[in-house]
């Protein structure tokens, strides 16, 4: 899937830690690496709660489009 490495890129480019967004997530660190690593799918809730964060689209997470804006 297209969207694991753009989550870890997403991320790095807020300068934030995996701490900090699994908190934002309500998880765990451990949890949110996993999205981060292919290993578990994002719920629907997290996907949402990213794509807000990163002001992005879902889309654009789930490596859909290459354009952050489009749907």
């Amino acid at each position: 899937m297209a969207y694991y490495p753009r989550l870890k890129d997403l991320r790095e480019d807020k300068d934030l830690t995996q701490q900090e967004v699994a908190k934002l997530l309500f998880t765990t660190q451990q949890q949110y690496s996993l999205y981060e690593k292919g290993y578990r799918d994002i719920p629907t809730t997290a996907l949402t709660t990213l794509a807000r964060l990163y002001n992005v689209s879902t889309d654009y997470i789930l490596g859909l489009t290459d354009n952050p804006k489009n749907g």
